[in-house]
């Protein structure tokens, strides 16, 4: 599977030393959950950078803790060590108001070893008297030291200079990437959603062909939300695995709350959403709440029926999409595809199916063709009483992602609920809606003032 490659920077460092909020600030947009407490960063969360005209990608790593022996910190540690692998320059991030701790000196010594470029940036130095101890951090043998506060955005720019002085300016074809035209013409956003544990770690480690996110039978594993960019035959998508959404009167930890702020705010920037239903478990009163966040945001979306691999022996496609259909009638104009992250079943048709809805979302149908359609319709279909119709003088196409339609009426009021329905399913029909919402709105027509 090919994959864009390009400079990457890794940030490196144990909990709760401000490598989130070094992330953030170099990025300048709100990737990772920033919090007191520490380990809330577990996954390696990427993110393009750009630095006085030089693009790269910026991984923001889970806390490491050398010598743990415990799931998570090993499996943390194993995140951190594929990232630097294909690190161009490491940034080792330390709480310049403590003393050096012995994981510190540990961490220090394992990333000389890899010969890798190295720089230590001392964080939280937001005074002058804390800057007269950096001298200090010397010890650790690294030799470029750099005091920063990523909070206060203090050093950064030093810090970006040292690290990105060897990378390639933008090329054309960079460039292009950004200003190119067509449908594709840039990655697809798409957000994989889903409650804890049905599978979207996994399903993002599949689509991506790498280990980009912690895989664990322990719920809620996942609290930021993690990306891959991923190319596939010409195509870009940019998959995100958003964290476990929990109701918020059980998600107890600032973690998991902040995990379900986050979630929705990438359902909100995502131009496709893939929802992620455990095969095994059936459909459920939370998957029905995770998928209305996708659903009233106007989201095309795709409804991914996971470890089919095991749950097809309790029921067959065509049983298992009736009670998918019965319990997610909103829903009813999304695909839906069965697959299994785990063993890589079905995965390669989420591709095409996403291009499909992507697509969808964006159709604008041509104002004359729209009336065309309108005037074939049989309206006694609908089943809205005589008295209750509004006359509709004209149909048109307002806005696409989702695509929201104006009816232009005689007189003020609401589409009956029935109409509305009607229109709906047959503006699906005739132009291949798939997978997208429908908006439609209803507008009076002005009379025009009679003249004196």
């Amino acid at each position: 599977m090919e994959r864009s490659e390009r400079p990457t920077v890794v940030i490196v460092g144990r909990p709760n030393v401000g490598k989130s909020t070094l992330f953030n600030r170099i990025t300048g947009v709100r990737r990772a959950i920033v919090g007191n407490e520490p380990g809330i960063t577990r996954d390696r969360i990427h993110s393009p950078a750009e630095w006085r005209g030089r693009p790269f990608e910026l991984i923001d790593t889970g806390g490491i803790l050398v010598g743990e022996e415990e799931e998570i910190p090993i499996q943390i540690l194993r995140q951190a060590q594929v990232a630097i692998e294909r690190a161009w320059h490491i940034i080792f991030v330390i709480d310049g108001r403590t003393e050096i701790t012995g994981a510190d000196r540990e961490l220090a010594r394992l990333l000389l070893q890899t010969g890798k470029p190295l720089t230590l940036a001392v964080n939280k130095v937001d005074a002058v008297s804390l800057e007269s101890g950096i001298g200090d951090f010397y010890s650790l043998g690294i030799e470029r030291v750099i005091p920063v506060s990523a909070e206060h955005n203090k050093g950064v720019d030093e810090l970006l200079d040292i690290v990105t002085a060897q990378f390639p300016a933008a090329d054309a074809s960079e460039i292009e990437k950004k200003t190119g035209s067509g449908p594709f013409s840039k990655p697809v956003q798409v957000a994989i959603i889903g409650k804890p544990n049905a599978g979207k770690s996994t399903l993002l480690n599949r689509l991506a062909g790498a280990e980009r996110a912690i895989v664990s039978p322990t719920p809620g594993t996942t609290r930021d939300a993690v990306d891959a960019l991923v190319r596939r035959d010409g195509v870009e998508y940019n998959f995100v695995d958003t964290a476990g959404i929990r109701r918020k009167g059980k998600t107890k930890l600032m973690a998991e709350k902040l995990s379900v702020v986050m979630a929705r705010r990438h359902i909100r920037l995502a131009e496709v959403v893939l929802l992620l239903i455990d095969g095994v478990e059936g459909v459920t009163a939370l998957d029905a709440t995770i998928a209305g966040y996708a659903h009233e945001s106007g989201k095309p979306i795709v409804l991914v029926v996971n470890k089919w691999d095991l749950a097809r022996s309790q029921a067959t496609r065509r049983e298992f999409t009736a009670r998918l259909r019965e319990k997610l009638k909103f829903l009813d104009y999304a695909p839906v595809e069965f697959v299994s992250a785990l063993t890589g079943a079905g995965t390669e048709r989420l591709f095409p199916a996403i291009q499909r809805v992507y697509q969808a979302a964006h159709r604008r149908i041509p104002t004359g063709e729209l009336n065309r359609f309108f005037g074939s319709l049989d309206l006694e279909r609908a089943g809205v009483p005589a008295g209750q119709r509004l006359k509709i003088l004209y149909l048109t196409q307002a806005s696409v992602a989702p695509p929201t339609f104006v009816l232009f009426t005689d007189r003020q009021g609401k589409l009956h609920f029935s109409f509305e329905r009607f229109l709906v399913n047959q503006l699906r029909r005739q132009f291949d809606f798939e997978g997208t919402p429908l908006v439609i709105q209803v507008k009076a027509r002005r009379k025009r003032a009679r003249s004196a």
